[in-house]
């Protein structure tokens, strides 16, 4: 080590708090651009695990292959793991008491398929011959017939028919609810075969039988090297390595064993968490955002490792023009610095990536009971993951910026003279033109503020590593802030449902009272109504429906003599529920129960998928105002004959549903929400038609249990079962950004307080020569007020308009798959104002009654290098 280093090490340990300073500063830097990207590799690894659980770990499905195909499947330079499949079909369970549920399917599995497949044995072992079958144990527990291992069932096993269809009808396909007529099953087994089975496992029900499903899984064995020449499997692959090339490859592959292009699938639900294989917006979504988020983590820490060295320029200087002036060169000067950045690297890197990993593991345990608790359906568990370009990503982004942080004060200290290095001048700026302030400032705030203002100026380095700390802190805040808010409102698009699970009655009759009742009264509900509705439809002026969902509308636009038809979903709530919304939207309640003027509560909004553009929209449905009326008529949809009714007034305008009620999704429709008095003036009782709607902290529990109620009218809808794993992503980083957001909270206070601290501390000999001339204790207070007001109004003007900026971005982000207003959070805003000034002014003051206990003497005796 030469002279130059050793002497540069010397000056680490002799400045202690100012080394202490930056090896922090770039630890908690090195420890914010570790997470991001170990969140987001350990999030996605969560999400493959979830969906292998829920679909079975596979990526390409190759769909009624002969053996000859299977095997050249099998031999593919990209294939890891095949299992082979088919469906035998269904038979009946004889002796089941859910008539629901009549059925048994059969589907059998290869060796590899059982461990591709989510099957989980309860007792026994798992077929190893085709003789050989397990059972879900919801055949013992929901349809009360009990099977014990070494048990044989003779099935007659065939096709699902509906009754009465024609010979030529198609079966009806798993997944398809019972068919049902007058509370009847209207479908049979047709097309049977009769097979002899042993039992000899339980298996609990899997995944992918849902409650509502009219068969029980039964699961045999298929040995690929006894098929014969004709005999059809499924092939599914899981690959070597996921490639976006995956689609391309199986194509070819395909072409070449002659298998038809329909026959080819993707595991879409595993592959979108996969960074090479995106295959939707939704996915694209999640990406642009990660990069937006890890976009401002890095500028965040960026800012805290220049701000660690910039806020000690003038000390660094001071210290290489002694240097110069013993005979060190220009070159000399300038590796000391880069030498200095070197060692707090190596001590800072290592420490900040274990520590990002440990604090990203510490989150882990508190953000898993959240999931387990927090009903998005999701069995796995967040587990650390760590991808080697993660690790490199923090070490580039961390060398890179300690580099550039040296860079330029050590380019600026091998230029000066050693005399204006020890001297400072070129810190330090006493120029007329530089420290020139309003006279108005004096004249109105006094001459503390001038003064105040003059010492910002007049060392315009410390004041811009203060501001551009603060103007950071305001920006890293109000992005994440902004994102998670509207993540929100993207939870709320991506779902389209306020509710957890819906009943209703499949049959003419009515849902009844006691069976509501028996629901209502489940362990898992925690809220629950009833919602009445019918339809209406309106004539209305061609100018109320906009001119931008015009080509939403499937056929032509129904107009007539200049005015436009509405389609009118009318929803009816109880007198309580109906309160509580009036309330939350600003109706009158007494205006909407009058049955002599009647009135009601119009949801003006449209939310659709744009098919073109992939993405989801949320749009004004209608251009009304409140105390407009509406004509309403019924129309008989066989006959198109309208039957007019009376007029009523719109009460209020809104875009909130009450729980049960579902966006209206079709161009020319909304929604409308009345009172059961106004109801009776409209339609009669009869013509209405009912649904239970249901909040459970367990959906599917609750579905099972109200299945095994055995009531065969009931139809049974759960939000869970449909596309509920973008809407599980989306939460998950929902619950991950509120995490940060505190994370970076409490990082950007410490940055500004550590900023302003250490700028206060440099500046103990500017105190004590005001102090010298007479400023009293009350003027020194003033002055550090001023100087606060100056730093969160300079901060904020340059912080504000960049926050702007970077959540726009953030938005245009998420209009990848949805779109709605953008809009500015102002009161995010408000609540950065007064932070700033009160963090300024709070660490101003704790830093000045520091520098008030000094000697005014010693201070000025003092030399800081």
């Amino acid at each position: 080590m030469n002279i130059v280093n050793k002497l540069t090490v010397r000056q680490l340990k002799e400045n202690k708090r100012r080394t202490l300073v930056t090896i922090i500063g770039v630890i908690i830097s090195v420890m914010m651009v570790t997470m991001v990207p170990t969140f987001v590799v350990s999030l996605m690894d969560l999400m493959q695990r979830q969906a292998s659980t829920t679909t079975g770990y596979w990526h390409v499905l190759y769909k009624d292959v002969n053996p000859s195909q299977l095997k050249s499947i099998a031999t593919d330079e990209e294939t890891h793991i095949l299992g082979v499949s088919r469906d035998i079909g269904y038979a009946l369970l004889e002796e089941g008491v859910n008539p629901s549920k009549p059925y048994l399917h059969i589907k059998e599995y290869n060796e590899q398929g059982f461990k591709q497949f989510p099957i989980e044995l309860s007792s026994g072992q798992l077929p190893q011959a085709d003789n050989e079958i397990v059972i879900s144990e919801e055949i013992a527990t929901n349809a009360k017939v009990v099977y014990k291992i070494g048990d044989t069932l003779t099935l007659d096993i065939g096709e699902r028919i509906r009754t009465g269809a024609a010979a030529d009808a198609p079966a009806i396909k798993q997944g398809d609810s019972l068919v049902t007529k007058n509370g009847e099953r209207a479908e049979t087994i047709e097309h049977t075969e009769t097979k002899s089975y042993k039992v000899v496992g339980i298996i609990k029900r899997p995944t992918w039988e849902p409650a509502w499903a009219p068969e029980y899984t039964v699961i045999s064995y298929v040995d690929e090297s006894t098929l014969g020449a004709n005999d059809i499997v499924d092939a599914t692959v899981a690959l070597n390595k996921v490639k976006s090339s995956l689609y391309t490859h199986a194509q070819d592959l395909a072409n070449q064993i002659n298998i038809e292009y329909e026959s080819i699938d993707v595991n879409h639900t595993l592959l979108s968490y996969y960074s090479m294989a995106y295959t939707d917006k939704l996915s694209m979504t999640i990406l642009a955002l990660t990069l937006v988020i890890m976009g401002i983590i890095i500028v965040g820490s960026v800012s805290l490792i220049y701000n660690a060295f910039a806020i000690s320029v003038s000390e660094r200087s001071r210290h290489l023009g002694m240097l110069s002036s013993v005979g060190a060169t220009a070159r000399q000067k300038r590796n000391s610095v880069f030498f200095e950045g070197m060692v707090i690297g190596l001590i800072s890197i290592p420490i900040g990536i274990i520590l990002g990993v440990v604090v990203t593991g510490i989150s882990f345990l508190f953000i898993n009971p959240m999931i387990r608790q927090g009903n998005f359906g999701i069995t796995e568990e967040l587990e650390i993951t760590i991808a080697p370009g993660s690790i490199l990503i923090a070490c580039a982004v961390s060398i890179l910026t300690i580099f550039l942080s040296t860079y330029l004060p050590a380019r600026k200290a091998s230029r000066i003279s050693a005399i204006d290095a020890i001297r400072q001048t070129s810190d330090v700026k006493l120029t007329n033109k530089t420290v020139k302030t309003s006279k108005l400032v004096s004249k109105i705030f006094g001459i503390e503020a001038d003064i105040g203002l003059k010492n910002l100026k007049r060392n315009k380095r410390r004041y811009q590593a203060t501001i551009f700390s603060l103007v950071i802190s305001i920006v890293l805040f109000l992005s994440m802030s902004f994102f998670t808010d509207n993540i929100q409102k993207a939870i709320e698009l991506s779902q389209d449902v306020n509710f957890d699970i819906k009943v209703d009655s499949i049959g003419i009759e009515p849902l009844d009272d006691q069976v509501i009742n028996s629901i209502a009264n489940l362990d898992d509900i925690t809220e629950w109504n009833v919602t009445k509705f019918f339809s209406l439809i309106s004539w209305v002026d061609k100018d109320v429906f906009p001119n931008e969902l015009h080509h939403l509308l499937k056929t032509d636009p129904v107009w007539k003599e200049g005015k436009f038809r509405y389609d009118i979903e009318v929803h009816v709530l109880d007198d309580k529920n109906l309160q509580d919304y009036a309330k939350s939207v600003g109706a009158d309640y007494k205006q909407l129960i009058d049955a002599e003027n009647l009135s009601a509560i119009v949801v003006d909004t449209l939310t659709y998928k744009n098919v073109a553009a992939n993405k989801i929209v949320k749009k004004k449905a209608i251009h009304a105002k409140v105390d407009q009326s509406l004509d309403l008529l019924k129309l008989d949809w066989d006959t198109e004959k309208e039957t007019p009714l009376n007029k009523i007034k719109i009460a209020a305008l809104t875009d909130q549903l009450p729980m049960g009620v579902t966006q209206e999704d079709i161009a020319g429709a909304f929604n409308m929400i009345i009172s059961e008095q106004v109801m009776d003036q409209l339609t009669s009782r009869a013509d209405v038609q009912l649904s239970l709607n249901l909040k459970s902290t367990d959906p599917m529990a609750t579905e099972q249990e109200i299945d095994e109620m055995k009531e065969i009218n009931l139809r049974i809808s759960n939000r869970l079962k449909y596309g509920q794993e973008g809407e599980q992503l989306i939460l998950l980083i929902s619950v991950l950004a509120n995490g940060f957001i505190l994370l970076i909270t409490l990082v950007s206070i410490a940055n500004i307080f550590n900023t302003i601290s250490t700028s206060i501390s440099l500046r103990k000999r500017e105190f004590a020569m005001l102090k010298s001339v007479g400023m009293t204790p009350k003027g020194f207070n003033k002055m550090i007020n001023y100087e606060s007001i100056f730093y969160g109004i300079k901060s904020l003007l340059y912080g504000l308009p960049i926050s702007i900026g970077v959540i726009y971005l953030i938005y245009k982000a998420l209009m990848t798959s949805f779109q709605f207003e953008f809009t500015i959070p102002w009161i995010s805003i408000i609540y950065v104002i007064v932070a700033v000034f009160i963090i300024v002014s709070i660490t101003m003051l704790y830093a000045s009654s520091k520098v008030k206990k000094e000697n005014i003497i010693d201070a000025l005796k003092r030399e800081s290098i």
